[in-house]
C-alpha cells in the first residue's frame, strides 16, 4: 500500500499522512496567542480541512488523544469539542495533561477512517 504525506509545516513531521483505508492527523492551532478554547477551534477547523483533501470527515473518526498544557482548562478545551465533533459518531477520546513546546496549549492525534 502507498503511504501519502501531505505538505509539512515543520521540517520532520506531517501533518496528515494516509495509509490505505485510513487517516492519520496531528494538529495544533496557528495562532498560539488564543485561549484554550480558540485553539481547540482553530485545530479543530484544520482537521476539517485535513480530513476533507483526505477524502473523509469527523463523522469517520476512529480515535483522539487530546493534549493538554493546563488540565484545570479541560472545560474550555471540551467545550469547543463538543461543538464541533459530531454526536451520533463520536469517536474514541483520551485526554492527558502534558508539557507542550511554547505557548501550544492544545494538541491532538487522531486517526479516521476514509
Amino acid at each position: 500500500m502507498t503511504i501519502k504525506r501531505a505538505l509539512p509545516n515543520t521540517p520532520g513531521r506531517m501533518r496528515r499522512v494516509e495509509h490505505g483505508e485510513i487517516v492519520y492527523c496531528v494538529m495544533t492551532a496557528d495562532d498560539k496567542s488564543d485561549t484554550v478554547k480558540g485553539q481547540t477551534e482553530q485545530a479543530l477547523a484544520q482537521i476539517d480541512e485535513h480530513l476533507a483533501a483526505a477524502g473523509t470527515d469527523k463523522s469517520r473518526i476512529l480515535t483522539t488523544t487530546v493534549y493538554i498544557s493546563d488540565m484545570a482548562r479541560k472545560e474550555e478545551m471540551d467545550e469547543a469539542w463538543l461543538a464541533w465533533v459530531d454526536p451520533d459518531n463520536p469517536p474514541a477520546r483520551a485526554c492527558l495533561g502534558v508539557t507542550l513546546h511554547g505557548t501550544t496549549q492544545v494538541e491532538f492525534v487522531l486517526s479516521a477512517a476514509r
